[in-house]
């Protein structure tokens, strides 16, 4: 607990026109690391446009540390096909975090990331007031591979008796 600073929230909404790496689909999951984390979505069976709304959690000792997403094709008697991948870059949500916004207006945008040769953005990501909290959605540009998009929201979640954000 000395070096926990809190725990963050990934939510995976969807993949958006991802490759066909079986005959006329595939059967996406995703996979998160950060350091020696490693969390997975369910596998959506048959679909190149998968609907999870599954939410994964990251305990977060070191706000460096880079967060990996993976995408793959999910096979039975081989590996699993890989069909590409993403970073978050969370330093620009963090820096509005610690600033401790309260009692916005629902809807509010604080601030947005623009898409740059940095990171995965496929459009600007707003970091916004959403029930009561600041969160970050983000429409990521999958790499090496021709095509693919996954949508995600970022939560922060503060742990009693942890470091927290102070720098």
């Amino acid at each position: 607990m000395d070096k926990l600073i809190g725990v963050l929230k990934i939510k995976v909404i969807k993949g958006i026109n991802l490759v066909v790496m079986d005959t006329t689909s595939s059967d996406p999951h995703v996979i998160i690391t950060m350091g020696s984390q490693k969390v997975k979505t369910r596998t959506v069976k048959n679909n190149c446009n998968p609907v999870w709304n599954d939410e994964v959690s990251l305990a977060v000792d070191d706000l460096d540390a880079p967060i990996k997403l993976t995408v793959f094709d999910k096979d039975t008697f081989t590996d699993d096909d890989f069909m590409g991948e993403a970073d978050i870059d969370i330093k620009p949500y963090i820096e509005y975090l610690r600033a401790e916004l309260r009692d916005l207006p629902e809807g509010s945008i604080v601030s947005k990331v623009i898409p740059n040769r940095q990171n995965s953005l496929v459009e600007e990501s707003p970091i916004m007031w959403k029930n009561g909290k600041l969160v970050q959605p983000m429409c990521l540009r999958l790499r090496n591979v021709p095509k693919g998009e996954l949508e995600i929201e970022l939560e922060w979640i503060k742990v009693p008796g942890a470091k927290g954000l102070d720098p």
